[in-house]
């Protein structure tokens, strides 16, 4: 059974949290413990799951022994106004070969996509979102993935899998089940120009992160479309992690936060992971991570059910003409977020039939009222040619 690879959070950590006050995370979440066993997942929403595996993050000084500073530091946080059951089960340990440790997150990942459960997954390297992505191959086709991270992580296809090519193997190897790739919050001079022209070429799409920066936002309609999402904590800047060696540019605190906010809110989203959080012995991007797992299920306490939008259902519909086309915009009145519609091509064999009404943002109807084409819009109509 999939669960018999999870080891139980270390008994320190089980005190830690049994010292909190009764209100407390700690307090109230079903833990995996050595002497109560794994708890019983009936009408559990959410799973905390450790990962100790980053030997294929070339970068790593040093191998993931232990990811109790976080969840220390999550215990002792107050759960918000959720009707939401969690659970901590434990960690995944390395297995022999990497590819061990591979085959258990892919195992544990089916296992909660076919109970509709949600795997918060902390630490490790990357390039466990590969296993984590081809989960899905048995029962989902065109799947979005979307990383917050600096680099686009597509790397040389032809090299072994690492932390800085997993991306390129998601989009080459079969089966060919990845439909869009998002990156939020790139930095050009961490990226070749062939990799840049090659997601251009592939219709994928990129913020960067300076037009994030100047409004987080934009990156909301991007994770209310994806299934997958990861965050690199080398994507937060270095002053935010105390940490003289991480990134001096990125996303400060109360960014990353608020795009986890997102990632939660998503009703499409059945998966999520915090990686390379490989600062042991630091507070500081300890008590960051667990913050970000804080608002990811404050974000999924807030879900609204939009996903399929049911445009018969409290939605204002907007025509807007642009050249020779009529963009037909959609507006939930219950949240104010925004769909636009992609129409068909007739007698083309095509994968976005699945995808009708895309997620976007009110700036993409200002455009097109400005008689602009959308980028969003352009790009999903060449996919759909494509």
């Amino acid at each position: 059974m999939s669960l018999d690879f999870l080891n139980p959070v270390h008994e320190l950590a089980v005190a830690h949290a049994m010292l909190q006050p009764p209100a407390t995370l700690g307090q109230t979440i079903k833990i995996h413990t050595e002497q109560d066993g794994m708890p019983d997942l009936q009408n559990v929403d959410l799973v905390i799951i450790g990962l100790l595996e980053n030997r294929k993050d070339n970068n790593a000084l040093i191998q993931v022994k232990t990811l109790d500073h976080i969840r220390r530091k999550l215990y002792e946080l107050y759960p918000g106004n959720w009707t939401s059951t969690i659970a901590d089960l434990g960690d995944v340990f390395p297995g022999e070969t990497v590819e061990d440790t591979y085959f258990v997150v892919r195992q544990l990942t089916e296992f909660f996509l076919l109970r509709k459960i949600i795997p918060i997954y902390i630490g490790g390297s990357q390039d466990l979102m590969y296993p984590m992505y081809r989960a899905f191959d048995e029962h989902y086709t065109m799947i979005n993935a979307l990383n917050v991270d600096c680099r686009f992580d597509l790397g040389d296809i032809n090299a072994p899998i690492t932390s800085r090519n997993y991306v390129g193997k998601m989009v080459t190897e079969q089966p060919y089940n990845l439909f869009n790739y998002t990156n939020l919050g790139f930095q050009t001079y961490f990226n070749s120009q062939d990799e840049i022209e090659l997601l251009q070429r592939m219709y994928f799409e990129a913020d960067r992160l300076g037009a994030l920066d100047q409004d987080i936002t934009l990156a909301e309609p991007h994770m209310r479309d994806a299934d997958l999402v990861g965050i690199d904590l080398q994507s937060v800047r270095s002053g935010d992690l105390a940490f003289a060696k991480a990134n001096p540019n990125g996303f400060n605190g109360k960014q990353i936060c608020s795009l986890s906010r997102y990632a939660g809110i998503s009703d499409r989203l059945k998966v999520f992971g915090v990686f390379e959080t490989v600062l042991e012995a630091i507070d500081t991007p300890a008590q960051l991570v667990a913050e970000i797992v804080w608002y990811f299920i404050e974000g999924y306490n807030y879900r609204s059910g939009e996903y399929p939008l049911n445009i018969d259902d409290n939605v204002l519909k907007y025509q807007v003409p642009v050249e020779d086309e009529i963009l037909i915009f959609y507006k939930s009145s219950n949240t104010g977020r925004w769909w636009i519609e992609i129409p068909f091509i007739q007698g083309v064999n095509n994968k976005l039939k699945q995808h009708t009404l895309l997620p976007c943002s009110y700036q993409d109807y200002q455009e097109a009222c400005n008689q602009h084409l959308p980028d969003k819009w352009l790009r999903a109509r060449k996919k759909n040619e494509f």
